[in-house]
């Protein structure tokens, strides 16, 4: 029997792009095949080039950054990287589905979410019954709303039921897991492969989460510079994996099963420039098996082949690669919560008594009133650190926001000790001011203080050593920089002038494994180093884990569970707790 010819095929694929009058090679030769009713996990840090593979499979390279193209990309048959654009719109329309990280860039603000799902190719029943497959409560009411009136987890499941609502031959997903708690995301997942095994549509995900692609991958693609650093079925890439990249990326995963006392792992910094990763393999800076031979021949999938259809583009003998695999880390127990803040002062640092807050959304008779928090009671000891866990929509960051200052409660009240509170955000690109440069933004915190010139220059520079920046940072806006550095930048205004309490809501989520380590770590240096208690809200169990002594389990609005935060993960008593808890996707690494 004659196989089914591939969905997608992509052959030496070469893009660059122009940005600020610099022209740089974002796709260096990559070759991927995806097959009828395959999934592939497509995974790779920040600026590997797996969105811009992403955008190059869709017909959807930026125009503004005019585009060089060159090699192969068809979909479904048609040309997608040099075909006639109604061709390639054609291709989106029937053949194409697509899902981001961030839907609000892709869902039309001024149509309702029932009518861009009816458009996609659904009528009315079918829209509502797609809303219901993607859990969104109350599906009818919430046909007829506009983006804006649904949270960020709702809106990525309209963007979903769009993708799918025309039954395409192959979904696009880029990062469409990253802002979404387990729960949510464990259902996305599942709707991808209900969609590959009730209709055939392939998938390629995208992700800078291995656990995520281990879920429902058949085959995993590792992306690193531009470049496809190994490819191979999902089981073999994550118990032997054939490049020591792969191996980073998984000994860099913020899991149920670390250590709590230790300092989380995180790849080495690379310190090549841009000129000097067009020569040799582009890793080699941070690979502990680089050799000569690296720094001046590039290796291509052929050099390493463990197997016939698992590949790798590395010079390193398969078994030396295989020997810097991690060990199974132990199950998690039960001890006892290291915060000291039990000797501490007798005053608490934050008190929350019968917290409600309560919101009016949608207009006209679509107007509702909404109670996000339903009488909240908290206790933060001096230098506790208390993570905050929950759904999209649960309240948590509403709570985190009340202790801010941000929002005024309806009812009950929030004390927080001399020193105050200050916030760092989830997206800390917008919560920086574009147009100033970091050393104005760090001076203003210090205005009140009326410091003359030069201590100000002296506690900017201190502030920026502290997070892990040169003082030569402080003369950059924030497009100028990472968006690792920009949550550095904002963890330095928030600790310019210590604060009692630090507040950081949801500060990782979208940052890769090893930044996110990296971040975690700072905020845990700086908790130690400026005595502080810090309140961390996360959708992540296994990074309220790592942050907190304890962890509060917010559902609806309410407080059902608090305790030790080994305690909650290894032994929950709550049954939404529990669903938390196995909603975390987790690797099995073999021996």
């Amino acid at each position: 029997m004659t196989a089914p010819a591939p969905i997608a095929v992509v052959r030496d694929l070469h893009v660059s792009l122009e940005r600020d009058g610099v022209r740089s090679e974002v796709l260096r030769g990559v070759d991927l095949v995806v097959g009828a009713g395959e999934i592939v996990g497509l995974v790779g840090e920040s600026g590997s080039g797996k969105s811009m593979l992403a955008m190059s499979l869709l017909g959807l390279l930026p125009d503004a950054a005019h585009p060089v193209v060159s090699g192969e990309v068809t979909v479904a048959g048609t040309d997608m990287a040099h075909g006639a654009e109604v061709d390639r719109r054609a291709a989106r329309r029937s053949a194409l589905g697509a899902v981001f990280q961030d839907p609000m860039t892709s869902l039309n603000p001024t149509m309702r979410v029932g009518r861009q799902i009816t458009e996609a190719g659904q009528d009315r029943a079918g829209a509502i019954a797609l809303l219901d497959s993607m859990g969104v409560p109350d599906p009818e009411m919430r046909f007829s709303v506009y983006p804006h009136e649904l949270s960020g987890g709702l809106r990525q499941r309209v963007m979903a039921a769009i993708a799918i609502a025309g039954k395409p031959a192959l979904v696009v997903a880029d990062e469409p897991t990253t802002a979404l708690d387990v729960t949510v995301q464990a259902q996305l997942l599942d709707l991808l492969r209900e969609l590959r095994d009730e209709h055939g549509c392939s998938v390629v995900l995208i992700t800078h989460d291995l656990g995520v692609a281990s879920q429902i991958a058949d085959r995993i693609a590792v992306m690193y510079a531009g470049r496809l650093a190994e490819v191979g079925p999902a089981a073999e890439v994550l118990t032997v994996p054939a490049h020591p990249y792969t191996t980073g990326l998984m000994q860099s995963r913020l899991s149920l099963r670390l250590d709590r006392a230790g300092r989380l792992p995180t790849l080495p910094v690379d310190t090549l420039d841009p000129a000097e990763r067009t020569v040799g393999c582009p890793y080699r800076a941070r690979c502990p098996l680089v050799h000569d031979r690296c720094a001046t021949e590039l290796p291509t999938l052929d050099d390493s082949r463990p197997a016939a259809d698992h590949a790798a583009a590395c010079f390193a003998p398969i078994d030396d690669v295989r020997d810097l695999r991690p060990a199974p880390a132990p199950e998690p127990t039960v001890v006892t919560s290291s915060s000291t803040s039990g000797a501490r002062a007798t005053e608490p640092a934050v008190t929350v008594s019968g917290l409600v807050c309560t919101f009016t959304t949608g207009h006209g008779r679509r107007r509702r009133t909404v109670q996000a928090v339903r009488g909240v009671d908290l206790v933060v000891g001096v230098g506790e650190s208390l993570a905050i866990v929950g759904e999209s929509g649960s309240g948590k960051s509403t709570v985190l926001r009340a202790v801010a200052g941000l929002v005024r409660p309806t009812a009950g009240t929030v004390t927080v000790a001399e020193g105050g509170a200050q916030m760092v955000f989830q997206d800390a690109g917008s919560s920086l001011t574009p147009w100033m440069t970091v050393g104005e933004t760090l001076r203003e915190r210090l205005a009140p203080a009326r410091l003359d010139r030069a201590e100000a220059d002296r506690r900017t520079a201190a502030a920026l050593d502290g997070v892990g920046l040169p003082a030569s940072v402080a003369r950059l806006r924030p497009a100028d920089l990472s968006g690792g550095q920009r949550q550095r930048v904002a963890l330095a205004r928030a600790t310019i002038v210590r604060p009692a309490v630090l507040l950081c809501d949801e500060p990782t989520s979208a940052l890769d494994a090893s930044l996110a380590a990296m971040t975690l770590n700072l905020i845990r240096d700086m908790r130690r180093e400026l005595d502080m208690t810090v309140l961390f809200v996360t959708h992540d169990l296994a990074v309220a884990r790592l942050m907190g002594d304890r962890i509060a389990v917010v559902q609806s609005g309410r407080v059902v569970e608090i305790g030790d935060a080994d305690a909650v993960v290894a032994d929950p008593r709550e049954s939404y707790t529990r669903t938390l808890v196995a909603s975390v996707p987790e690797i099995a690494v073999a021996r």
